[in-house]
Parts: C-alpha cells; sequence; structure tokens
C-alpha cells in the first residue's frame, strides 16, 4: 500500500504489524499474533479517525492515489462484450480516452472514460488521463452512434485536465472540448457520468454534462486544480491547501451546491482499500440512476438535461 502524506502515522502502525508477522513467519516458535492484532485495532481506528475529518486538499490526494480503480478495471468488472472502438477518424486515436459499445446488466450501453494507466509504461502511454482534441473527439464519434442507435452513455471521468501541450493547442483542443460538452447535452439518449477520482477542469465536463451526474466520496470536481489556482491567484503553488477550500471541490459541497445528484460511498480508506467493493457500489449507482431514466422519450431526456445545467449557480452552501 502506498501511503498519502496525511497517512505516515499510520503506516508505522501497519508497518509495525507486518513487521511481527514477517518475523513470525522467520521463527516458528515466536507468537506474535496477539500483539499484531493489537495493532491492527489501532490502525483502524486512526484510519477511521483520519478518514473521518478529510480536508479538501487531503480528499485531493485521495482522488489522486495511484492505487484506486481507473476506467479500465470498471469496464472489465461491469460490462460484458466491451468492443473497444478506435480514432477519431480524422487525426488519430487518444489512449487517454477509452471508449467503446458493451453490455450493462444485459442491456446494450456505449461507456466513455478516461484512462490514467497502473504503471508507469502504461500512464506515458495514456499520457496520464490527460486527452487531446482527438479523445474528445472520439467521444463525440461514440455519443453520435448512441444517439443513432438508442444507446445510453455511460462515462467515468478521472482526468486532471485536458493536455495543454502546444499539438494539442494547435489541433483545436478547446474547440473539442466545446463540441464534446454540446454533444452531451443534444442527444437524446440517457447520459450517466460519474466522476471515479479527478474531475479536472473542462476535460471532465466535457463527458459530464449528464442526466445524472454522481461522485465517489473522495473523488474532486474543479474548473482548475488546486495548484493551478494558487498559482494564479497567490502567484505560489504552495497554497494549494487554501485554493482546495475555496474551489469547493468535494462531493460533499458539489452535492449541496447542485453540482451533482449523488455521492457513491468508498470502503473505509478511500477507493485504493477496496478496489472491489468500490467497483460493485459503482456499478450498483449506475443501474439506479438508469432506471430512473428508463422509458423517458428523447425530448424529455434533452429538457431534463437542459434544465439541470441552467438550475446551476441557484443554491449556495450559506442557505
Amino acid at each position: 500500500m502506498q501511503y498519502l502524506e496525511f497517512e505516515k502515522p499510520l503506516s508505522e502502525i501497519e508497518g509495525k504489524a507486518e513487521e511481527l508477522r514477517a518475523m513470525a513467519r522467520q521463527n516458528d516458535t515466536m507468537d506474535v499474533e496477539k500483539e499484531a492484532v493489537a495493532l491492527d485495532r489501532k490502525a483502524e481506528t486512526m484510519l477511521r479517525d483520519l478518514y473521518k475529518g478529510l480536508t479538501a486538499w487531503q480528499k485531493t490526494q485521495v482522488a489522486r492515489h495511484p492505487e484506486r480503480p481507473h476506467c479500465k478495471d470498471y469496464i472489465e468488472a461491469l460490462f460484458t462484450e466491451y468492443t473497444p472502438l478506435a480514432g477519431d477518424r480524422n487525426f488519430a486515436d487518444d489512449h487517454a480516452v477509452m471508449g467503446g459499445i458493451a453490455r450493462f446488466h444485459d442491456q446494450p450501453v456505449v461507456v466513455i472514460g478516461h484512462e490514467k494507466g497502473h504503471d508507469t509504461k502504461s500512464r506515458i502511454e495514456r499520457n496520464f488521463g490527460m486527452a487531446r482534441p482527438e479523445g474528445y473527439r472520439k467521444a463525440i464519434r461514440l455519443m453520435d452512434m448512441a444517439d443513432r442507435f438508442g444507446l445510453p452513455v455511460i462515462t467515468l471521468i478521472d482526468t486532471p485536465g485536458a493536455y495543454p501541450g502546444k499539438g494539442a493547442e494547435e489541433r483545436g483542443q478547446s474547440e473539442a472540448i466545446a463540441r464534446s460538452t454540446m454533444k452531451c447535452l443534444e442527444i437524446g439518449v440517457p447520459v450517466l457520468a460519474t466522476v471515479i477520482g479527478e474531475g479536472g477542469s473542462g476535460g471532465a465536463v466535457a463527458f459530464a454534462a449528464g442526466n445524472r451526474v454522481a461522485m465517489l466520496e473522495h473523488s474532486v470536481y474543479s474548473v482548475i486544480s488546486p495548484e493551478g489556482c494558487a498559482s494564479i491567484l497567490w502567484k505560489d503553488a504552495e497554497k494549494m491547501r487554501e485554493a482546495a477550500e475555496a474551489l469547493r471541490l468535494t462531493a460533499q459541497d458539489l452535492q449541496k451546491l447542485g453540482v451533482i445528484d449523488r455521492i457513491i460511498q468508498e470502503p473505509l480508506g478511500g477507493a485504493q482499500r477496496g478496489r472491489t467493493e468500490t467497483i460493485d457500489a459503482v456499478g450498483k449507482a449506475i443501474a439506479t440512476m438508469l432506471k430512473e431514466l428508463s422509458g423517458l422519450d428523447a425530448k424529455t431526456l434533452v429538457t431534463d438535461r437542459r434544465q439541470k445545467f441552467l438550475n446551476m449557480g441557484s443554491k449556495s452552501l450559506a442557505a
């Protein structure tokens, strides 16, 4: 387990418990299980206390944890007959965006998501989940197909933001994001979005303009990263903690503000400590949201989606 900065005291206790068990494995005469169990209990209590009152910056760290399940993990676990579709039919295929047709609970759907990768090689290949224009144009192509064949669209969002490179800007990054957002809003099929890690900037909104938007308990969703916000406002990226609080990027704040509809609970210690349980919880949430929208005609779905986003800004945390 890779520990976050605020989990260092926990790592020491769990490390001692594992050290005792390792010694016992090497020496059969040693009986340390009682001491190890006591340390386990202490670690569980500390873990519960740590995650009971996470700050916005700590939640950002949890959302970025490299051991959280990623888009590929969800697709493999929740969807059957997944057939990936590649390329934007214009320039190239963007490996930061996964997408294709599949079955969810035996219902045909289109699934689209950001994939960060799980090791150095795959992270470089996936560009750390930062999509280029081709990724958004691939998503537009898939949403057009979903609309044509009446397939619900399920999106899984996990990106620091769209790739800000020179080539991406030359090929129309902002235009591609805007068109992807517009496509989400205009298609006549259910659009269900779930933030499974980071929901960063327009790169996330391009997949998240849905009829229903859910977030995992310790995920984040914001117009800019805390570091980027701090650099702009205070000319100091080290003020990211203050920026994270000001951005109101946690699932709990965003639900109060009416930006999202549902919070999906994570296991104690975050999704990285219970990958299977987290994936199952996301699957149940998607099934529930899909059921809520079943039977609605295209006009109703488009109107519902449009009104949802027009209503944003009418609520405040002070109310």
